[in-house]
């Protein structure tokens, strides 16, 4: 789980702030000794960290925060602000030129995930954006890198554009922007070329396909694994090139979160997307807020809301409102629920995203996606009558059902405990709705 052990560490640090009556000076500087030896440990660079606890410090042993009513609410969101402020602030945004195609040239070292993270671009480009992006393999060196990078098009349904491995990148680029003019690509994105670290002869090809197509933009994709060798890789990049964002790859991977919390401060580059899963669809938007206030337990419900929103099928979602209303969730909408909500990602980074629940394990509840394997088993191995009307299921239908998913009784009973739970909160949003509905808003779930 991203920032895992970074946000314990906090969240536990700021628990004893929060619950304090008053706090002084030293109660202040005790906590963001703590702060500090989390952010070094979470291979935070040493300098990003000073400049962080002096400021943090700064404004929080300030009159206004010791004297006022909540000293240790208000200490929480100085350092929620100033983690906000360290990734960049705001969200930042692709530029797109005034005349297409946009040229988005994806630098990086071999093994980041460059050529996956330009499917997934074009994805998010296609989907979100509404563009019809064109990807180019100008890796020639790299055994089966053109190929991979045909694979990883028609997975995402994006054309590719490719002249083999015997051609000179600089010319492949151009032929590409031509081909992208004739065809009405607006969004052109570039595959370079990768070593297994930086060389002169990797920033010399580099520099002249950016000198021959003059890219819009050139994102550095990097492994937010490897921490501070990240770091030092966007900074080495950016020199050389002149970086205009940082795409983190494998950040659900990294419990540390060193490179996102000193990327931005180091490089004074933004990071652009996140990388969250191995499926195509797992590139996030970066928002620098929503990521603070996630390390800090605070959830990220905005980012849950889009989620659902993108994953929940909109004619489902009105057809299980009626259902509701007139009291008729089954089984069947039950497993059909637990479908959609499968491809908004793995359960941890649901929880991730729900205030006060992201450490995965809240009142001992145990997040495993394979339970959701066990209880799609248990529903399939009802009949249809009883999916539509679980009031019949007894001691020996429950047997069977058992028998028929290799499940024990236990666990068909906890599914439908789980039923019946899902049954009650869905009726509450449902008359949650209606007062919602007055104020001319609507709830995510029926759009």
């Amino acid at each position: 789980m991203a920032f895992e052990g970074l946000a314990e560490r906090l969240q536990q640090t700021l628990k004893k702030l929060r619950g304090a009556g008053k706090l002084n000076e030293k109660d202040i500087k005790d906590a963001m000794r703590e702060v500090k030896m989390a952010l070094l440990e979470a291979d935070v660079s040493f300098k990003v960290v000073k400049d962080f606890i002096n400021k943090v410090t700064e404004r929080a042993v300030g009159q206004e925060i010791l004297e006022s009513l909540t000293p240790g609410q208000q200490v929480v969101k100085i350092v929620n602000d100033q983690l906000t402020e360290l990734m960049g602030n705001t969200q930042s945004k692709i530029m797109f030129a005034s005349k297409p195609p946009t040229i988005l040239m994806m630098v990086g070292l071999q093994g980041a995930g460059k050529t996956t993270t330009c499917g997934k671009l074009g994805l998010v480009l296609k989907k979100q954006q509404g563009k019809n992006p064109l990807l180019v393999a100008c890796d020639v060196y790299r055994p089966a890198a053109v190929k991979q990078l045909q694979v990883v098009g028609e997975k995402v349904g994006v054309d590719v554009f490719t002249m083999g491995d015997k051609v000179d990148p600089v010319d492949i680029s151009k032929a590409a922007i031509a081909q992208a003019q004739k065809n009405g690509n607006d969004v052109v994105i570039i595959d370079t070329a990768g070593r297994l670290h930086i060389n002169e002869e990797l920033m010399d090809e580099l520099l002249n396909i950016k000198q021959s197509v003059r890219p819009t933009e050139i994102l550095l994709v990097v492994d937010s694994m490897t921490g501070q060798d990240a770091v030092n890789v966007a900074e080495s990049f950016n020199e050389k090139l002149g970086l205009d964002g940082v795409i983190l790859t494998k950040l659900d991977g990294d419990t540390r979160g060193g490179a996102a919390l000193s990327v931005k401060a180091v490089t004074g580059k933004p990071i652009k997307f996140a990388g969250m899963g191995e499926k195509m669809e797992d590139l996030e938007v970066f928002h620098p807020d929503r990521m603070a206030s996630r390390i800090l337990g605070m959830g990220d419900v905005l980012s849950l809301i889009e989620k659902a929103q993108t994953a929940f099928d909109e004619k489902k979602a009105l057809e299980l409102e009626k259902k509701i209303r007139s009291q008729q969730f089954t089984f069947d909408d039950f497993l059909d629920q637990l479908q959609q909500m499968k491809k908004m990602g793995p359960l941890s980074q649901i929880m991730e995203m729900i205030p006060g629940m992201n450490n995965a394990k809240m009142k001992g509840m145990e997040v495993d996606d394979r339970e959701l394997v066990k209880v799609e088993a248990i529903i399939h191995s009802m009949t249809k009558k009883e999916r539509h009307n679980p009031d019949i299921i007894n001691g020996s239908r429950r047997k069977r059902i058992a028998a028929g998913s290799g499940t024990s009784i236990q666990e068909v009973n906890r599914v439908m405990k789980n039923f019946e739970q899902t049954k009650k909160m869905m009726k509450q949003f449902a008359g949650m709705e209606k007062d919602i509905k007055k104020g001319k808003k609507r709830l995510p779930f029926f759009k």
